[in-house]
Formats: structure tokens, sequence, C-alpha cells
């Protein structure tokens, strides 16, 4: 039945012929090769049949398949990672191809440290291989999303397109938590540096103007908005304030180019219920942003249990919410199914009586 349909639109996978690549490249990288050792520990990112079975334990589930971490730009350089972008993208072209009715759609990667290819890359990916969007980094290896160079992605996907732009949190450990260090202690960089990560890539686009220039702009943010729907106020009545604080530059100038408060922009955004199933935080970001603007997401397969728990308990939050029933199917996937264009399931037909019981009925008409 429709009403069981969950459609997840923000869970990971490495296809095969992409991760034989990775795998390849993490033999020259230290640094890669500790993050392949605990890839090799959750099969369902790797493994489809593994995925499947999982999958079968959810009734109406299905996923909008992402690309996982790390980056095009973070593997390769600059010449080599259109060729990278393109295995990938042919990989999960293939998975949908393969199961339609598991994985209704995917989502493009580019290499962004190449932008005449990314642009070449992004008509490819949407125009013949169907991609329902494009995943973008919070940074491109450290570089902000915000520079003209990277503005016809933007551009191109909002006006052209009108489809989404997922961005996914990226940061290592040599983000220092602090100036006399050289490294990030303890997963720091990762627990609270990436909701950091989404949010100034979020503040960078507001205050620079993208959402004013680009209104039709869509942009899914992983993890329920990071830090903009629990600093609402702190957004709101502090940024109403924009230029107070500063002395080297006249901000108060976008203040009045704005038009309207700069939260009102943060709203635009779109954003994914993947919490890790905190029921307070879905609460947290419905309330920000609206039915309209939050989307099913979990995080899969990125949990203690390789899969299933992610997703258990991100429905059980939804769920819990006892949510009005049209935002309720909005948040599963109505609002996926509208933003991506994609076709409702048909539900399907109920039986036909069996011919005993319907020759009693109408033995007892007579």
């Amino acid at each position: 039945m429709t009403r069981d349909l969950k459609l997840d639109i923000f869970p990971h996978i490495f296809p095969p012929a992409f991760f034989g690549r990775v795998k390849a490249i993490a033999e020259q990288s230290p640094a890669l090769a500790a993050q392949i050792k605990r890839w090799l520990h959750i099969p369902v990112l790797w493994d489809l049949d593994a995925r499947l079975k999982m999958m079968d334990r959810f009734p109406g589930y299905q996923q909008i398949l992402t690309l996982s971490l790390p980056a095009i730009e973070f593997l390769a350089p600059h010449d080599k990672s259109p060729e990278l972008a393109r295995v990938a993208n042919d990989g999960m072209a293939e998975i949908v191809a393969r199961h339609p009715d598991r994985f209704p759609a995917f989502v493009a990667s580019l290499p962004m440290n190449n932008i005449p290819e990314a642009l070449r890359e992004l008509d490819r990916a949407v125009g013949e291989l169907g991609a329902k969007g494009i995943q973008i980094f919070t940074n491109v290896n450290g570089r902000p999303l915000d520079e003209p160079d990277f503005f016809p992605i933007f551009e191109r996907m909002a006006n052209k397109y009108d489809l989404p732009i997922w961005v996914h949190p990226t940061r290592t450990a040599k983000f220092a938590d602090y100036a006399s260090e050289t490294k990030s202690k303890y997963e720091i960089y990762w627990l609270f540096g990436w909701p950091y990560e989404t949010s100034v890539f979020m503040a960078r686009l507001v205050f620079s103007g993208m959402l004013e220039k680009l209104p039709n702009l869509k942009i899914i943010t992983h993890h329920l908005g990071a830090m903009a729907p629990f600093f609402d106020e702190r957004i709101g009545y502090g940024m109403d304030q924009l230029g107070t604080r500063t002395s080297d530059e006249d901000y108060t100038v976008i203040l009045k180019r704005m038009g309207r408060r700069p939260v009102d922009f943060f709203r635009m955004f779109y954003a994914d219920t993947s919490v890790n199933g905190s029921k307070s935080a879905t609460r947290c970001g419905l309330d920000f942003y609206g039915a309209d603007h939050v989307l099913f997401g979990t995080d899969c397969p990125f949990d203690p249990e390789g899969g299933p728990l992610f997703i258990r308990e991100v429905i059980k939050a939804i769920d819990g919410l006892r949510l009005k029933e049209d935002d309720r199917r909005k948040v599963y996937f109505g609002n996926a199914i509208r933003m991506l264009r994609l076709e409702l399931p048909v539900p399907k037909a109920k039986a036909s009586p069996k011919p005993r019981r319907a020759a009693k009925k109408a033995k007892k008409r007579k």
C-alpha cells in the first residue's frame, strides 16, 4: 500500500566497479586505507545482495542511492577525477536499472575539482543516465562553495534541470580543534565538526546572495539542516544585527540587499531526517523547516549494526511524533516524489472473490 512507502533519500552505497577503484587508490593512501578497513566490515555498503536482504526487513522501504564518502575530488586530481565520476555514476545507474522497484533513482557524483568536466558529467548523468539530482560536499578540498567558480553548477541545477542538490558534510582530523594543535582529537572533527561544516555551507550561500540569485534552488542538507533548527532564534535575532560585530567590513549592506530576515533564507533549505533516530531533533527540524521541506533519510548503513539500526530508529522517531497523515506522507515519500518528479507507485488491485464465495453470495441474493 502507498501508506507503507518509505523512500529513503540519503542512504549510501559503493557500486562494485567504483569500490574496486577506491580500494586501489587506498593502497597509496594511509588515511584512505584506514577508512577502507572500516568499510570492509559494513557489507551492506558494497554488497548489493546483503543490502536487499536487509531492506526486506522493512515493508515498503526503498532507497534513492547516493555515493558514500570520500568525495570524488578528494580521491583523484583534476585530470583523473572526471573518469572516476563516470565509473561511479555508471555503476549507480546499473543498480537502479536492475532493481527499479527497490531503488527508484540515484544521485549523481561530480568531479568538483574540474568544473568544466563536472558540468559535462552533470549533463550526462541527468540527461542520459536519468540521475535525479547531484551530491556535493560542504567544501571542495577546503574551498567554499560560494566561490564564483562553482556558481554554474548551482545555476544549472536550479534553472535547467530543477532538481535537488544533496549536500553531505566533509571534514577530516586535520581540522584541529585548537590553534595550538595539529589535529582534532577524539573524533570531534566528525562529531561536532560535520554539523558545523553544513551550517557554514548554508550560511555562506545565504549571505553571498546565492539564494537570491537562484530562488528555485533546491538543496537537501544532511542531518536535518545541522545546527540551524536548534539555533533558530540565534540566527533570527542574531543575524538581524549583522554587521554590528564587524569593524573592517560593512555587512549592514547585506541586510539592506536581502529585503527579508536572514533566518527566512535558512528556511529555504530542505533537510533529511538523518539524526540517528532522535525524536526531539526530528521534531525540532520539522518545526523549523516545516513538513514541506523535510524528507525521510537514514544515513544507512553507518550505524553500529551496519545498516538496519538507523532505518529502524528513524522510522520509530517519525512515527512517534504522530504527525498529521498529510505531513507523514510528505516526509516519508511525498516531498521526494514531487521534487524528483517520480511516479507514485500504483496500488495493487484487490483480488476478486473466490468463485465458491462469490457463488454463495449470488445464491443469497436470489
